[in-house]
Order: structure tokens, then sequence, then C-alpha cells
């Protein structure tokens, strides 16, 4: 009987034990030099059981039953590797060997150059990720081909600018309090230690670290151990916004002491790119050190900045570069056989942080940084009392207006630098030998910002497959803003007078009237904002699902502090202001469902507000502490759905998007001839003001990567948008001489339809590129760009651009018809560009060298209109009509065209 049930016992066991028997899986993830790659990402299909790779790349998987297995293999800047194996039940370990790595030669090349120069104008721990094969493997193809092809010709995604973007430096955010955007050129030339993001989400898709926005987060983590060990010298070449760059990076990697450094420094130089009279000077430093106290507790400090002196080129009139080529820049001419420009942007605003990274536990991290950041913004211009306007495409000189033929126009052309040295010389003195002021000068408009911050990250994980976050930010901004005599032009001083308005001080509190170099005049006033805001997220982590979930909260107050009391506005321009503040509050979702190891469904979605920057909240600071009529919280609801392939022959992204902002504010300034129905019209600077304005982007984007052979690969990208207003916002206005009405009311500019300026709302994408085993590749990518729109002025799309002011009344001749002629938007044509790229790497014993070039727009199209925007001198139906009419109107648009043909080589030596 013991026997039977013995022999039952074990048929009934054997099975059981087959069916339960379990196997190590493991393997090295290494690059292509063999080196191992530290913190890659190990992704198993159809499991919430992801693991990052070790210090040594080693991973292993414990416990899995027979089968058959996926997994991907990721790290940004590396090629996603996809690996199918099977466990059988008599293997208790499974070696998968080594896992290789390829280096994205695309980006590893060196070549990533932010050319923000159309910014200069005026005028106008713990790192642990769920289903990272998806979603942290780096830039897809479509953010690929946004960037380095379809980018170089000012195309955005999506239709929304830097504005709505978040770039975030160890916790810190860098987007500008003034007006929201993100100055590159603060970190501007330090390509080695900002190429590689720690985190890199895009649009909606939700941060750990912080909430974003809507143009997605770059999170840089500036440790100095997370660099990889080596020494970087590069050079490169170009004829872009500077012809030379030398940069230099050194990274010590963890001593045996615990202690680590990095170091870089680069300087961009030159004047004799494509654009006349553009020329630029600039460094950069970054300096991080860290001290390893233990396995559980760092102390890092970083510090950088990019001081940068850089000259600027000028919009233009259609007419203007008929006569003068695409090349012409009105702000230069030669002074003494040199040649000068008149606007200089010299900026540097370093920046330090000391960041404190502790590990909680088993599974906590507790990351708090505090940073501090200072200096200065100048941006000169000339200046002028009681003189004629210096500006040689001033309409008055210009062959249309019938007073220069186009030979005499061409003769002078560029700015007369002797000529305004002279006028001063002649005004020195007076009839009875008194001192004169200066009527020609250089100004600079000068920003002065004091910037804490405080950031706080805590990480945790819950369960194996459940993390929560929690972020707090704290920022203190103090922004001294004015005006100062840079240059007087061989004058003795210059008069804080206002010419406009019969030479009244522009201080009536300070007697003294006359300002030399260095000192503040026509402006000077501050600006203090303070917030506070939380961000908890959670992400959770199945088999078949991942869920993401993100909140915030934040609180701003903020004033205006004047140091000038006006003429015109007396009780409301010197001293503090009325606290303005703010509350905003939003959610962001994130919703991927795995319907195996290569296919995804992801839906985002966002739903928050924003409060309004500094330059939205005052219409006006230069004078007056009013509040711009109608300034709300921007309201912003987006959604998204993408499908996603990620195979080893094609990788692939389709996503369908819906967006809405409402209650924005839209601020401009500018000359117009203004008749008020009393006086007569008369010209003066306006400050005009777009309140609750609604506006919709929607569209499909599509990006592949198709792997023809194994080293031939097809790439492409399509983007399909409509990007427009929604409605009739209200347009009120405020200027220097309305002492009465203090800003104006206009009623509702009819743009419901107008398109969103500033980009292409179509854009396609079509490139091949062939990379070599033997480490060398060659690309080229076919361009279309279509839809690209001219930007407008909202006074004179109000019923004030075809109402007589005096009686109330249409003036005579007004047809509705006319009425749409006179504000019709302009479009303008689809424009064809051509892209290509090379380089080669080679592996001499320890050292990694490499060489490459692009060349963009190599058909040399110089018909493709990057940016513009419609002058808004006209603003009554009889001169906006006799201007139409004209053969070539005073006031055309004012455009900027595409440089041509640019190149860009570069050449590093790594070991």
């Amino acid at each position: 009987m013991m026997k039977k049930l013995s022999l039952i016992s074990l048929f009934t066991l054997l099975p059981a034990s087959y069916y339960f028997a379990q196997t190590t899986v493991f393997a090295y993830v290494k690059d292509q030099d063999g080196k191992p790659l530290e913190r890659a990402e190990v992704d198993l299909a159809e499991s919430s059981d992801d693991l990052t790779a070790d210090k040594i790349g080693y991973f292993q998987f414990v416990d899995l039953m027979p089968g058959h297995y996926l997994i991907t293999v990721s790290k940004p800047n590396y090629e996603s590797k996809i690996v199918e194996f099977d466990v059988t039940a008599d293997e208790k370990r499974k070696d998968l060997g080594v896992i290789t790595l390829n280096y994205n030669l695309g980006t590893d090349a060196g070549v990533v150059v932010i050319d923000d120069s159309a910014n200069d104008t005026e005028d106008g721990g713990s790192a642990m990720q769920p289903t990272v094969g998806l979603l942290s493997s780096g830039r897809d193809a479509f953010q690929n081909v946004s960037a380095f092809e379809l980018g170089a010709y000012w195309f955005r995604p999506r239709g929304v600018d830097n504005r709505y973007e978040d770039v975030v430096f160890n916790g810190v955010s860098m987007s500008k309090n003034d007006d929201g955007k993100i100055d590159f050129s603060n970190w501007g030339g330090l390509n080695d230690v900002t190429r590689y993001p720690y985190e890199n989400v895009d649009n909606i898709t939700p941060s750990e670290y912080t909430f974003g926005n809507l143009g997605g987060v770059m999170y840089y983590n500036t440790r100095a151990s997370f660099y990889r060990k080596q020494t970087s010298l590069a050079y490169s070449f170009t004829n872009r916004s500077y012809m030379q760059r030398a940069l230099a990076t050194y990274s010590s990697g963890l001593t045996k002491d615990g202690w680590a450094f990095t170091f870089s420094g680069s300087r961009r130089w030159g004047d004799r790119a494509i654009i006349d009279g553009v020329y630029q000077d600039a460094y950069a430093y970054f300096g991080s050190i860290e001290k390893k106290f233990s396995d559980r507790h760092s102390i890092n400090l970083t510090g950088f900045g990019s001081p940068t002196y850089r000259a600027s080129n000028s919009p233009n009139t259609q007419e203007v570069y008929d006569i003068m080529g695409k090349n012409y820049n009105s702000y230069w001419g030669w002074q003494d056989g040199e040649k000068r420009n008149s606007r200089i942007r010299k900026v540097f605003e370093p920046i330090f942080m000391l960041t404190d990274y502790l590990k909680i536990g088993k599974n906590s991290n507790w990351i708090n940084t505090i940073s501090y950041q200072f200096g200065s913004d100048a941006r000169s211009r000339l200046d002028w009392f009681h003189a004629p306007d210096p500006n040689p495409t001033y309409y008055r000189k210009l062959p249309s207006y019938g007073i220069y033929t186009e030979d005499e126009f061409r003769q002078n052309a560029q700015i007369d630098w002797a000529s305004l040295y002279n006028a001063n010389y002649l005004n020195l003195k007076d009839m009875n030998g008194k001192d004169r002021g200066a009527v020609y000068t250089v100004v600079e408009d000068v920003n002065k910002d004091k910037t804490f911050n405080f950031a706080s990250h805590f990480d945790t994980r819950l369960e194996d497959n459940w993390k929560l976050n929690i972020n707090f930010n704290y920022q203190n901004l103090k922004s001294d803003n004015f005006r100062r005599i840079k240059d007087l032009l061989g004058a003795n001083f210059a008069y804080n007078l206002n010419a406009f308005d019969n030479d009244v001080r522009y201080n009536i509190d300070d007697p003294n009237a006359e300002v030399r170099k260095g000192d503040r005049t026509q402006y000077s006033y501050e600006l203090t904002r303070n917030q506070y805001s939380l961000n908890i997220s959670s992400e959770i982590d199945f088999t078949k699902w991942n869920v993401m979930a993100s909140i915030f909260s934040s609180y701003s107050e903020a004033y205006r502090e004047g140091d000038y009391r006006s003429y015109r506005f007396r009780n409301n321009s010197k001293g503090k202001s009325a606290i303005y503040d703010a509350l905003d509050a939003g959610i962001k979702a994130r919703v991927t469902y795995k319907i195996n190891g290569k296919n995804f469904i992801v839906y985002n979605g966002a739903y928050f507000s924003l409060a309004p920057t500094l330059n939205e909240i005052y219409i006006n600071p230069r004078v007056v502490d009013f509040v711009t009529p109608g300034v709300k919280n921007q309201m912003i609801n987006s959604n998204e759905l993408s499908y996603i392939l990620r195979g080893q022959i094609l990788k692939l992204r389709l996503t369908g998007y819906y967006t809405t902002i409402n209650n924005s504010t839209e601020i401009a300034r500018y000359y117009a001839d203004v008749n008020d129905g009393t006086v007569g019209s008369f010209s003066t600077l306006v400050n005009e003001a777009m309140t609750g304005v609604n506006k919709r982007y929607a569209g499909v984007e599509l990006g592949f990567d198709l792997k023809i052979t194994s080293t031939l690969n097809a790439i492409g990208a399509a983007s399909v948008g409509e990007y427009e207003y929604t409605n009739n916002p209200d347009v009120s206005t405020f200027d220097d001489l309305n002492e009465f009405r203090g800003t104006d009311q206009w009623g509702q500019a009819n743009i419901k339809g107008y398109k969103v300026a500033g980009t292409p709302q179509k854009a396609f994408s079509l490139g091949l590129k062939y990379n070599s085993p033997k480490y060398w590749w060659i690309g080229a990518s076919a361009n279309y760009l279509m839809d690209q729109y001219l930007d407008f002025s909202a006074l004179n799309k109000t019923p004030y651009m075809y109402t007589n002011p005096g009686t109330g009344d249409p003036y005579p001749g007004v047809t509705p018809e006319l009425i749409r002629q006179l504000t019709a938007q302009r479009k303008f044509g689809d424009q064809f560009m051509l892209n290509a790229n090379a380089g080669k790497s080679f592996l001499l014993g320890k050292y990694r060298m490499g060489v490459s070039i692009s060349v963009n727009n190599i058909l040399n199209n110089r018909n493709y209109v990057t940016g513009g925007f419609e002058q808004g001198r006209n603003v009554n139906f009889p001169e906006a009509l006799e201007d139409f009419q004209r053969p070539i109107p005073y006031f055309g648009p004012k455009l900027w065209y595409d440089r041509g043909t640019t190149f860009f080589t570069n050449v590093y030596l790594r070991f």
C-alpha cells in the first residue's frame, strides 16, 4: 500500500516540479568599445520586472520559468537592442553573454548647435524606470528629425514655442520670469556636459522631477560622478552665427577617496558669418565637484556660465531685400575701417548650485538643491534726441518714398558712424558757449536678475512596481531693469529728457537732467517675484499596463517698484505697487498598454493653469505699474494618443494630439500713427495687449526608423498640424502720452481663424543613413515645409481700424471686402530643403577620435521666411488703404530669411 502511494505521489509531483522549475538569466551590457554601460535599462516584455544594470553593466532576472522571453536593453544616446531567448526546464542559470549597444552616431558626433540669434531682436540617485524600453530610451525618430533636420528651419513641434518647454538643472527650472522662455545662451557652448539629459520626456508626458508644461522636460543631473571618466577635446568650424569653436572637457570619475571632478570650457568666435555685420565672441565654463561620504550620502557643487558678446541682424521689408540682397543687415556701419554693429547683446548670468544626495533606507532618495544666479543681460541700440532717425532703412529714406534713388540708398545703406560723431561735435556748444548734450547716443537696455532657488526631490519605491515622487520648489527673483548710456559718441553728456513730450524729465524728482556714460536714463524699476510649487507624481507598472499620474499646485506673487516718477503718471510710477498674486494647479496622466514587447498604446493627458509672466502682468513697466487689463491665468488642456512600435527592423510612433490654450495674453510694442479724433494723427510708442486669447493646436505626428539592411536605415517624420486662434480677444493699448485714460480699450480683434505664426504648420522629412561597421556614417534628408504665416498686429484688426474716432462712424469708402483685404494674414510659400551629414569615428588604442560635417540647405534656398511681423504703423483706414494701394508699401512687413547653405564641421579626441 505504501509503495502504491509513493508511486502516486511521484507521478503527481513530477509535473509540478517541472512547471515550477526556475532559472536565473544574466548578462553584461557594454558599449562598442567594450566598456560597461552603467544604468542601462532592461525591460522584460509583458512583465513588471524591469531592471537597471549596475556599475559594471551587470543585470540578472531570477526565478524565470520555462518559456520564450523578450527584453529591450536601452540607454540614452545609444541604439536600443531587443534580445529574444528561451528558458528550458533543465537550466539553472542562463548566460546571455555581452549585450553590446552601439553609439547613436548622429548625436555622438557633437554637432549640436543652438542658434538663438533670433531671440536678440526687440522688434517684434535611484534611476529605476518601469517600461524603460519604451519610455526612457532617448529620443525617438520624430524627436531626432525635429531637432536635427526640421529644427534647422525654425520648426516647432506642435506649434508651441519654448515658453512652454522646461529645462531643469538639478531640480532648478531655467525658465525666465519676464517672458517664461528659456535662454539657452546661459549654457551655450557646453555641449559635452549638456548633450545627454538625465531625463528627457516629450510634450505632455509626466516627469519624475517636475510637473512640466506642454513642450516636454529636459532634466540635467550635473553630479560629477555621473559623467563618463574621460578627457575630451573638440574643434568646430562653421559659417552660422560664429565661425570657430574650441571645447575641452575633463571628468575624473569617482576616485578611491570619494571625490569626482568634471570641468568643461569653450570659446566660440568669428566675424565672417553669412549675414553682414554679424559677429560673436562667447566663452563658457562648467565645473562640478562631488564628495561622496558614503554609499548613501554625497554633496555636489556645480557652477556654470557663458559670457557672450553677440551682434544682431535686422528684419527688413521686401523692398530692402530686393535692393540689397538677403544678407543685408541695417544694424551696422563702418567706423575707422572696422564693422560696428549698433545692436549688441552682452549677457553673462552665471549660476551656482549646491546639491545634497541622500539615500534613505533601501528604496528612497532625497535630493536637495540650493542655487543662486546673478549677472546681467544688456542689449544696445542707437538713440537720438531732436535729431533725424539714423536707421538707414527708415521709410523716408527708401526709394519707394521718392526722395532717394536706389543707387543713393545703396550708398547710404549702412549706419554712418562718422556722421553721428560729427553731429554731436557740432552740437557741443550753443551760441552762447554753453555745453549742450548729445543728439546721438548708444544706449543699453539692461536686465540684472538675482534669483535664489531651493528645490527638493524625494522618491521612494512603495512596492517593486510602484514609485512615488515628491518635488517642492521655491524661487525668489529680484530683477533690476533700466536703460543706461553706453557710448556718448564724442559728446560730454546726454539729456534725460523726453523729446516726444516737450522735453519733460523722465524722472521729475531729479533736477539734474544730464547723464553720462554708465548712468541710468529714461527708465529704472525693479520687479520682485516669489513662487512656491509642489508636485506629486506616482507610477505603477503591471504586466500589461503602466500608469503614471502627476499633480501640482503653485502660488506666486509679484510687484513692481519704480525708481523714476513720471511727469504724466506721478502716482503710479515711483515706489512699490500693489501685489499681483496667482494660484495655479493641474494634473497630468499617462496610461500605457503593452500589447506585447514591441507594440504599445500610450495616452497622455494634461489639464492645468499657467500664471502670467511679468511681461504679461505689467503692460508697460518702464513707465507705470498698471496691470494689463483682463490679464488672467492661462488654462491649458491637452490630450494625445500614440501607437508605438519598437521592433528590431522598424521603430515607429504615430500620434494624434489636440491642445487648447485659453485666456492667454500677448504683448507687442511698436510705433503707430494714432488718430484720437481730437488733435489728428500723431506717432507714438504703443504697448499693445491682447487678452483672453484662445488658441487651438491639433494634428498628427509620424516618426519612423526602418532598418533596410544591417547598415542602411530610412528615417522619416511627418507633422501635419493646424494651429489657429479660435476667438476674437480684447485689445488694449498704453502709450506714454496718454495721462488721462492710461490704457485704451479698443474692443475685440477680429482674428478668429488666423494662424499661429513662427513655425511651419506642416513639415515632412525623409532621409537615408548608412552606418558602416567600421564606424563611419553618411546621411541625407529631404525636407518640405508648408503653411508658414506672418505674425500680425492686433490693433488694426479692431473696429478702430475703420471707425472715425471723431464721429464714431465708419470712414467713407469702408466696405467688408476692403477690410478683409487690408487685414488678411499673409501666408508664405512652401519650401524644399536638402540636408546632408557624414562622419567617421576612429579607435586608436585608448583614444577615440571623430570627425563629422553637416550641411543644411544644400540647394541654397533663400526664399524661406523664418520669421517676421506685420508693422502696426497704419492703424487707421485712410492711411492703411493708401499704403495698401501703393506699388511698394511704405510699411510692408518686416521679415527674416533663411541664411542659405550653412555647414558645421567638428573634430574631437576623447581618451
